[in-house]
């Protein structure tokens, strides 16, 4: 997940009695009898034993390239645009289980998945066995996806506190029993994605792989970094390889600062299975066809908004075309544009590549176009956004969720 503010609700040891909430859009209603108390969990457990029968599916994507599910700015839109670009795979926004459990709409919205995604998953977070495992299993009779991914690696205090994300890397016994619960109710397979720790010298995932694999997890991906690293450092690519022979042979996708063709290539180097791409694809979608084709793309400002006005396309399609939908609309693009202003062109790079964790230098672009798509301001992304979708309404504010820059 990238790393952002998302609106978690309470979850409590009380979330497996959620009740019978039949969410909207068609979703069939929860099982009135499933899993209703933690004694049922417990023994529904014992009864399915430690061994899980031959899944319905398999998830093969080794050599892939994987979109992260990332916050706020991996929804629909943005996914079409990477899946354009050359995302082999991608994964819905982090999904909070106690919030689909409640029908609200907002969250199952996160679950759509667009025909172009061929290979596609969602993600889920929560902290109780017994919630994660009544929202795997309806999950797993409501949408078509090909994987479930649980959200180990979130490092926010609002999840972390609540013992989800990161929080289950020292919580084994829950952490355990989430694991093999999901996996018992889905048809397809379970996947984890989780960090090097929750401490910065204190590396945990090396020994929770051999146990994730045991547990029935199909794949992992790891994130080169702990919990109170976020992004203070670079991502520890070198423990990333310790952790592929300790993973194997289930699947180990390496995830951490990968921006240029020759950042995936050493990346691979290391033996993972694939790469996830995060805050690259925020800066540059165009970054899978540059691993692809092995080359820098010098891209031009032209090219670029064509990139942003196709973003606006998909989000009136996805979010709607009356005025509600053109501002949700313009400010997914305004958190997009937050990031995608740090992109140095190829062609003004005194050296290649350009290097994700160093702040971007200040510079005149060829062409007027190239400067203000360069701004740091949040006022200039506004005018972006109103070549694009027209005039902001008035009273207009914007305070991006990724950074400090504010517009009033």
């Amino acid at each position: 997940m990238a790393e952002g503010a998302a609106e978690v609700s309470a979850e409590s040891d009380d979330a497996g009695d959620l009740g019978t909430v039949e969410p909207e859009r068609g979703v069939a209603p929860i099982k009135p009898q499933y899993l209703t108390t933690k004694e049922q969990f417990h023994e529904f457990l014992e009864a399915k034993g430690q061994e899980k029968p031959s899944q319905e599916s398999e998830l093969d994507i080794s050599g892939k390239l994987y979109l992260a599910p990332l916050t706020t700015c991996g929804n629909l839109p943005f996914r079409r645009i990477c899946k354009r670009f050359g995302a082999d795979v991608t994964c819905g926004e982090m999904a909070v289980c106690t919030n689909l459990l409640q029908g609200q709409t907002s969250e199952w919205a996160l679950l759509r998945r667009h025909p172009c995604e061929d290979i596609f998953g969602v993600q889920l977070e929560g902290a109780f066995p017994d919630t994660m495992t009544k929202c795997a299993e309806l999950l797993n009779r409501t949408i078509e996806v090909d994987f479930v991914d649980i959200n180990v690696g979130c490092p926010i205090d609002l999840v972390f506190k609540k013992g989800g994300g990161c929080a289950l890397m020292n919580r084994l016994a829950k952490f355990q029993q989430i694991v093999r619960g999901m996996n018992q109710v889905l048809d397809v397979p379970l996947t984890v994605k989780l960090r090097t720790g929750v401490q910065e010298r204190v590396n945990l995932a090396h020994r929770l792989l051999p146990d994730l694999r045991d547990w029935g997890a199909a794949l992992v991906t790891l994130h080169g970094r702990s919990r109170e690293q976020r992004y203070t450092k670079l991502a520890d690519w070198q423990y990333i390889e310790q952790c592929v022979a300790a993973a194997h042979p289930m699947p180990l996708f390496g995830n951490g600062d990968v921006l240029s063709y020759e950042d995936a290539n050493r990346a691979r180097q290391t033996g993972v299975a694939g790469v996830m791409i995060a805050r690259g694809a925020l800066l540059k979608p165009w970054l899978f066809t540059e691993i692809k084709e092995q080359r820098h793309w010098d891209i031009s400002s032209s090219e670029r908004l064509d990139i942003l006005r196709d973003f606006t396309h998909y989000g009136l399609e996805h979010w709607g075309s009356d005025t509600q939908g053109v501002e949700k609309t313009r400010r997914f693009l305004l958190e997009w544009l937050s990031f995608l202003c740090r992109y140095v062109p190829v062609g003004l790079l005194e050296r290649l590549p350009q290097r994700i964790n160093e702040r971007p230098p200040y510079y005149l672009g060829r062409d007027y176009l190239e400067t203000l798509m360069a701004s740091q301001k949040a006022a200039d992304w506004i005018r972006i956004s109103e070549m694009l979708l027209g005039p902001v309404p008035p009273n207009f504010v914007f305070l991006p969720k990724h950074k400090a820059n504010a517009y009033k």
